[in-house]
């Protein structure tokens, strides 16, 4: 997978750190909680300034009792702000040498902070810290980090709690989150954490909450990790990678307490913000592995436009209280207003339509390729889904499917869908499995039917 160039990159930004003195002890997450809670201290080192050099990085410190007029190479000679700090890092062009940004303890206000973080090129070799000096979550950022044409850079530590979106990233390469936490408050943010036309981004080992759509959201991102995280309080979808997003591992995470639903490959874009060569399917080769998913309103996992998707050994408890337990159903795809953008990719054989979109004018992007294999999802006695165990969506040929002769009609979202393996425990004997009838998993479907389903599956036993 492409994410794991990014690990290279990661490496060298951990031995970087190790060098100037700074903690690195990964927190504690524990599961279950309402909000972040980090057990785990660091050990923090204070004798740092000779090694960095030693090492080639550049170092900067930063400290509310510091002065922009200072030099920052040491933590006695702090600047004052991170914006003084990251303006001294070279613009555009691309670095020759690692730098650091080693963020004391304390509050830095929304005005310590860059409103734009913008171009900064690292290297996998000379890539950019901003790092939590005295051990994860010891420093807090009121403003946001929007950042755009940023690459090789690692956030390691940071609490950003700015009421809003708390990190935006376009246009941007091999960056890494690590062990930060980003805090919408009573669900102030929109997208909590957005990402959009970027490659090789990881989040682990953090927690992100309070969001009014989604705490997660990937549009166009190519290559990725999400890996041992908490990633909870949103009322729409907890997270989803969508609009062509491609070879992203999830793995390990926790996801609750959400609107919608947990975790879905796929929804829906506007063309114009895709990216060649991921024009068709809304999400391509995502992994969703040893998840814990619970506390959702909706659907505990979904696939709404997915070619090769795997979800497996994942555990879901108290999902799906509105309608149904796992989805497979269409992504939608418009144009969003850039109807010059939607006609371009279109002539290079997207899936789509070049009209203005009116929520309703959609194109539906099919499933393929897609396995639900040995997940275990509990509903308690007493809870229990409304209507369904599934929903898979019935084929569509539609007017809407016309929008260009690119499009796939009819869309099927049960096209090599694979079910199997998976413990179920939700309602009684008699809880439909909203498949067949009006719905996909026909019996004519060679891979994946009502006979097979209750054949390969152990449901209500």
């Amino acid at each position: 997978m492409r994410a794991q160039r990014t690990r290279t990159g990661v490496a060298v930004a951990a031995a970087v750190i190790a060098s100037v003195g700074i903690a690195s002890v990964a927190p504690k997450m524990v599961a279950g909680a309402k909000r972040t809670t980090t057990t785990t201290k660091a050990k923090v080192v204070r004798t740092a300034s000779t090694a960095g050099a030693a090492a080639g990085a550049k170092v900067i410190w930063v400290s509310p009792s510091g002065n922009d007029t200072r030099t920052g190479a040491t933590r006695a000679e702090a600047v004052r702000t991170v914006t003084e700090a990251w303006r001294r890092i070279r613009q555009g062009g691309t670095l020759a040498t690692p730098v650091v940004i080693s963020i004391a303890k304390g509050t830095y206000q929304k005005g310590d902070t860059p409103n734009y973080w913008e171009a900064r090129h690292g290297t996998t070799a000379a890539s950019i810290t901003i790092v939590s000096a005295d051990g994860p979550l010891a420093a807090t950022f009121l403003g946001d980090m929007n950042m755009f044409d940023v690459r090789h850079l690692v956030v390691d530590g940071i609490r950003i709690t700015s009421g809003g979106d708390a990190f935006h990233c376009e246009r941007c390469a091999d960056i890494t989150l690590r062990r930060v936490e980003l805090d919408g408050g009573d669900r102030a943010a929109h997208d909590l954490l957005k990402v959009n036309q970027t490659s090789n981004f990881v989040l682990e080992d953090s927690d992100v909450h309070g969001a009014d759509d989604n705490a997660l959201d990937f549009v166009a991102v190519n290559g990725g990790r999400i890996a041992r995280n908490r990633i909870h309080d949103a009322a729409d979808w907890c997270a989803y990678v969508k609009g062509g997003s491609a070879d992203i591992m999830v793995e390990g995470n926790e996801i609750f307490d959400c609107g919608t639903g947990g975790f879905a490959a796929g929804q829906g874009t506007g063309l114009e913000f895709m990216e060649s060569p991921h024009l068709t399917y809304e999400a391509e080769r995502i992994t969703v592995k040893g998840n814990t998913i619970h506390d959702t309103e909706g659907a505990g996992l979904g696939v709404n436009g997915g070619f090769q998707v795997t979800m497996t050994g994942n555990r879901l408890a108290r999902v799906g209280k509105r309608s149904h337990l796992v989805e497979f159903g269409f992504g939608s795809r418009g144009c969003d207003g850039d109807l010059v953008a939607c006609r371009t990719r279109l002539a290079t054989g997207a899936w789509g339509n070049a009209v203005l979109s009116d929520g309703e004018n959609y194109v539906r992007i099919p499933n393929r390729e897609v396995t639900f294999t040995d997940n275990t999802i509990d509903n308690p006695s007493g809870y229990e889904s409304r209507w369904q165990q599934f929903f898979v969506a019935a084929p569509y040929a539609g007017t809407d499917q016309a929008g260009s002769k690119n499009n796939p009609s009819p869309a099927q979202a049960d096209d090599g869908l694979v079910i199997r393996g998976n413990t179920i425990r939700n309602g009684g004997a008699d809880k439909a499995l909203g498949v067949g009838d009006d719905q996909g998993c026909q019996p004519s479907n060679p891979t994946s039917n009502a006979t097979q389903l209750l054949r390969d599956n152990a449901i209500n036993h």
